[in-house]
């Protein structure tokens, strides 16, 4: 089998666009990894069709021989363009790989050690406002399945935060725990905003609420900041979304800076590299846990990588998309009682392309506003859950 075309499509997910990398093959089989990346899109195509150029005419089988020449043979080593190219065409590999012998990818990362992942909700709590407005949001996606809420209360706050700041912090996430109980689990989000001593002030003011981690609590370009406030928090810590390979993780493991990694398939490196990342965790009894607010492959990608690895702890997922999110596949995820993802078990990432739907929602730029404004509701007023609720895939 040989690689006969590597190609990008973009799909308007409305907080970003969704990059979808397709391998050819001169058998017919395509294979599929996402190429997703926060408001650098068109960089990342370029990135892509790039490796095109380097990969038409290889097998597609031979994956781990085709990344070390292609990450090899690059000048430009690590960042969030070249990796997330690197990984999506990486998932791509495996998606192939496991649909020419007619098996998950799961089966070849040594097989199945689960058959559902415990999940948490990101994006639950759009158009709230008021501590109420949250209150009311945890509760109707509790109701809906979840057991477990992620969210970032910290407004557009940059490096430090007021007492009177932090007042409303705790107020809303008071509200959200006084909603849901104490059964739900809550984790916190950072999205790298503080310096040590505030990120610490921050820490012991939400551990009332017995949070499962506080996470990326300072920007992610400094070790020694992240290993200071772990030190003193009273919460775990947890960190990664940001990282890139195996480099990026193995000192902050070694230096005991994190209690869970958030390595994202899309950026990290892909399906193998993450794997190897969470061996490394699983040497220190560090969670893994990877950042996954994205699109139907990332997180197809990342439910084999749940079913396979044994310190696999928590899998992310957006609670509602864009209308449009059950039309540009066959995603049909099923969230149980207990608030767990089955994990598909169809061939390779079991994940096909409706392209007519895709063609409907162009690209559509979306610049991302994480310190300008502290607007987040930033999706269709008509979004959806693109859950089926039940026992069975």
């Amino acid at each position: 089998m040989k690689i006969t075309a590597v190609d990008t499509l973009v799909v308007d997910f409305y907080r970003t666009n969704l990059v979808i990398v397709r391998v050819s093959t001169d058998e017919g089989i395509v294979g599929l990894g996402e190429a997703t990346l926060e408001g650098k899109e068109r960089a990342v195509q370029g990135a892509v069709a790039e490796l095109a150029e380097a990969v038409v005419g290889k097998d597609p089988t031979r994956i781990s021989g085709t990344l070390y020449e292609l990450a090899r043979d690059w000048y430009w080593r690590g960042g969030p363009v070249v990796m997330t190219a690197l990984s999506s065409f990486e998932t791509a590999l495996w998606d192939i790989t496991a649909r020419e012998l007619g098996v998950p990818v799961s089966r070849l990362l040594g097989g199945a050690t689960r058959d559902r992942v415990r999940a948490y909700a990101n994006g639950w709590f759009s158009g709230a406002v008021t501590p109420e407005d949250y209150a009311a949001a945890a509760k109707r996606t509790v109701a809906g399945g979840f057991r477990g809420l992620k969210w970032d209360p910290f407004e557009n706050y940059d490096l430090t935060i007021t007492t009177g700041q932090l007042d409303r912090v705790i107020a809303q996430i008071d509200a959200v725990r006084s909603a849901v109980g104490r059964d739900v689990e809550l984790f916190i989000e950072g999205h790298g905003r503080f310096d040590v001593a505030h990120a610490v002030k921050i820490a012991r003011e939400i551990a009332q609420f017995d949070p499962v981690f506080f996470e990326e609590p300072c920007p992610p370009d400094n070790l020694d900041a992240l290993v200071d406030i772990r030190r003193a928090s009273p919460v775990p810590i947890a960190a990664g979304e940001r990282w890139f390979g195996r480099q990026g993780f193995a000192p902050a493991l070694a230096r005991q800076a994190v209690d869970y990694v958030q390595p994202d398939v899309t950026h990290a490196g892909g399906i193998a590299e993450l794997a190897f990342i969470s061996t490394l965790a699983a040497t220190s009894y560090v969670g893994f846990a990877p950042h996954n607010p994205s699109g139907p492959l990332s997180t197809a990608a990342t439910l084999q990588l749940g079913a396979a690895l044994p310190n696999f702890r928590y899998l992310e997922i957006m609670a509602t998309d864009v209308p449009w999110r059950p039309e540009i596949t066959n995603e049909r995820l099923v969230l149980t009682e207990e608030g767990d993802i089955l994990v598909p078990t169809g061939p390779g990432l079991g994940i096909e392309l409706d392209l007519e739907a895709i063609a409907r929602h162009p690209f559509t730029p979306h610049p991302l506003r994480m310190f300008q404004d502290a607007v987040f509701d930033i999706r269709p007023r008509d979004e959806r859950s693109f859950f089926n609720l039940g026992d069975d895939v």
